[in-house]
């Protein structure tokens, strides 16, 4: 009973937390309301939560990291590759060996190997952050893709040097040869396993719907339990279970482009993942809170065996790491934007703005705090791992002060920024709209055609199809005008989607003002309000 009033517990401050981050007029992050939230109950509850390392990576990370990788946009992550790239990769390393040996050297009490995992587990950036952040000031849409592709990749080579790092502090050496050799095999194993996996899965359920027909929760289920899956399995083979569970979920996204799958079901599993992502993601911010008094007076202790006797030299510790991870950034990101972005940019307003917010935008949230809450709590030998509370309070630190850093300057940063442009996506639109409208023309009259002619309603059926040409041809011709005309016709459909909108919501109002008034039955207001509300999705989106 204790551990489900725990877990209700925390989903309720995640929820709380999401009504307190939309009613405070200041534009700041939804994860330090969480956090708040998190430390108000360590410090007024009579219960700990007490994490087992292992079971905390394996509930958290694969779900998460698999999302990501199932719903990374792959064409702008592929247009913008070398930054990506850049940032995920060379960056993180140049972190962990340089934010390594400087931690290394700041706090002497903190063993290299240990300073190293820090390193590596502070190098993963958080998305999801930057766009609560950005509520008010939206981020230009090819910055948030690199920031997302950079996510995506540098939380798996983040973790992956992580847990090289743990591994070297437990057994107390490190061969850089074996090392690179149990990188290739941990790496690309990870890889194999994730995309196998997905692929067999994926092959598998395909062939059941076919032959026994499809159900969608067992749909939804498979595709929660794949990142598990993925994950198990490759640690059992002693590979990244991290990378796979990434792996995964870009397989996924290549995968579910056959497009098997039934609508409803597609739906209804979107809805799981998005809850899945924000009730995750919000109960890691509470655990944090939750941990920090008990890890802060941990920490202190380390802070007196140092040397030092003042528990402000925690704040320093943090403003240093801090600044060293921001000017690291800021470097890197004005080197590969110079060699990429910017080359040949014409229409790019002060080019130090897209410097300093991308700088600012490397937000710590979610994996770097999943990622440090799985330092062992103890060395092979029985003894309690160095300077453990001490890196998960500063992980901690860095978290809180990246969001508050970007709270404060990313908003005048991203007002009016305006990044290379990119090639517009709306002649894209057209021509996908248009083959689309061609290909259903040509399904109603191959359906029309195979109809014999002394089938009962095919006076019927011929009328509802010469009615459904009329408006796939009326598409296509307002893809295929002047530009001028396409312009015209877009803010017209514009108008039309408000005009709908407010229809839908008169009818649903009335359908309930029905069921109220006891003139309608709740099965059938049920199946009225349930096409009511996809329509409502399909014009609000």
């Amino acid at each position: 009973m204790e551990t489900i009033t725990i877990v209700l517990f925390l989903l309720l401050a995640v929820v709380v937390s999401g009504v307190l981050s939309r009613a405070i007029p200041v534009s700041l992050p939804r994860p330090l309301f969480q956090i708040a939230l998190g430390g108000l109950i360590g410090l007024v509850a009579d219960w700990r939560v007490t994490l087992d390392p292992e079971i905390f990576f394996l509930l958290f990370l694969p779900p998460l990291l698999f999302l990501d990788g199932w719903r990374i946009p792959r064409d702008e992550l592929f247009r913008d590759a070398r930054t990506v790239l850049g940032l995920a990769l060379g960056l993180v390393i140049v972190t962990v060996l340089g934010m390594g040996f400087f931690i290394h050297w700041l706090i002497p009490a903190m063993p290299l190997a240990v300073a190293f995992a820090l390193a590596a587990i502070v190098s993963p950036t958080d998305p999801i952050a930057v766009s609560a952040i950005a509520q008010r000031t939206p981020i230009p849409g090819r910055m948030m893709h690199i920031l997302e592709g950079e996510s995506l990749l540098n939380d798996a080579s983040g973790l992956v040097c992580f847990r090289f790092s743990v591994a070297a502090a437990l057994t107390g050496g490190f061969v850089l040869g074996d090392a690179a050799l149990s990188f290739l095999w941990v790496a690309l194993g990870g890889l194999a396993v994730g995309v196998g996996i997905t692929w067999a899965v994926s092959r598998a359920k395909t062939w059941v719907a076919r032959r026994y027909g499809e159900d969608g929760g067992t749909q939804i289920l498979v595709s929660l339990l794949i990142p598990f899956g993925s994950y198990l399995v490759a640690e059992h083979l002693h590979c990244s279970g991290i990378l796979a569970a990434v792996a995964a979920g870009v397989t996924m996204g290549f995968v579910e482009t056959s497009g098997e799958l039934a609508a409803a079901t597609r739906i209804r599993r979107s809805t799981v993942w998005d809850m899945i992502q924000f009730a995750a993601s919000g109960v890691i911010f509470v655990l944090l809170g939750e941990q920090l008094p008990l890890i802060l007076r941990g920490a202190a202790e380390t802070v007196y065996s140092s040397g030092h006797y003042q528990t402000w030299w925690l704040g320093i510790y943090i403003v240093a790491i801090m600044s060293g991870l921001v000017l690291m950034r800021f470097a890197w990101v004005w080197l590969s934007l110079k060699l990429t972005l910017a080359r040949g940019a014409k229409a790019v307003a002060a080019p130090w703005r897209i410097v300093a917010a991308m700088s600012f935008a490397g937000v710590r949230g979610a994996i770097t705090l999943a990622g440090v809450l799985t330092l062992p709590l103890t060395l092979g030998d029985g003894s309690p791992f160095p300077a453990r509370d001490l890196a998960i309070f500063l992980a901690m630190g860095v978290i809180v002060a990246s969001l508050l850093i970007a709270s404060v300057a990313l908003p005048p940063l991203l007002r009016g920024l305006r990044m290379p442009a990119e090639p517009s996506r709306m002649a894209e639109e057209d021509a996908a709209r248009i083959a689309a409208a061609q290909a259903a023309i040509r399904a109603i009259a191959e359906t029309e055609h195979q109809m014999p002619a002394d089938h009962p309603d095919a006076d019927l059926y011929m009328a509802t199809g010469a009615r459904l040409l009329d408006l796939y041809h009326d598409r296509i011709e307002r893809r295929q005008g002047e530009p001028d005309d396409r312009a015209s016709d877009r803010r017209a459909e514009k108008i039309e989607r408000n005009l709908r909108l407010v229809a839908l919501k008169a009818e649903r109002a009335e359908v309930f003002r029905m069921v109220r008034k006891r003139m309608l039955g709740g099965a059938t207001a049920r199946r009225l309000i349930r096409e009511l509300d996809l329509l409502e999705a399909r014009y609000a989106g």
